[in-house]
C-alpha cells in the first residue's frame, strides 16, 4: 500500500516559491516527479499571492506537478464564512476528502498564522 502525501500551499508558500525557496521547490520537484507526491494551489491563495508578488500565479500554473484548486460550490461556501479568502481557500482545500481520507498538511512560510486552526502544517519558512 503506497502512503501519499497531500501537500496544499497557502499564498505565503507560493511567494516563496517565487523567490526561490529551497524548500518550495523541493515540494514542486517532489509533486512532478514522484508517484504519491501531490501538490495543491487553492485559487484564492493564488490570487493573493500574486497580488503580493505579480507574476507567482503564472508561474506556478506553468509547472508540473501543481495542481490547480478552483473555487467550487462547497469551497465557496467555505471561503464565504471566513475573512481572509486565501487562508479560507487553503484550509478547506485541506479538509479530508474520499481521494484524501487523511486531508492535506499546509505548506506555509507563516507558520504562526495557522497556529489556531485545525490543520497540519508544513513549515517551509527560511
Amino acid at each position: 500500500m503506497r502512503n501519499d502525501v497531500h501537500v496544499v500551499l497557502d499564498d505565503t508558500a507560493m511567494v516563496a516559491a517565487g523567490k526561490g525557496s529551497l524548500l518550495a521547490s523541493s515540494l514542486i520537484h517532489r509533486a512532478s516527479s514522484q508517484p504519491g507526491w501531490f501538490l495543491y494551489a487553492p485559487t484564492c491563495a493564488l490570487i493573493a499571492a500574486d497580488r503580493s508578488r505579480p507574476g507567482t500565479a503564472a508561474h506556478l500554473a506553468a509547472l508540473p506537478g501543481v495542481l490547480i484548486l478552483e473555487l467550487d460550490l462547497p469551497a465557496a461556501l467555505a471561503v464565504a464564512r471566513e475573512a481572509t479568502w486565501a487562508s479560507a481557500h487553503a484550509r478547506h482545500s485541506a479538509q479530508p476528502t474520499p481521494d484524501r481520507p487523511s486531508g492535506a498538511m499546509i505548506a506555509t512560510a507563516d507558520p504562526n498564522a495557522w497556529k489556531d486552526t485545525p490543520v497540519r502544517v508544513l513549515d517551509i519558512s527560511p
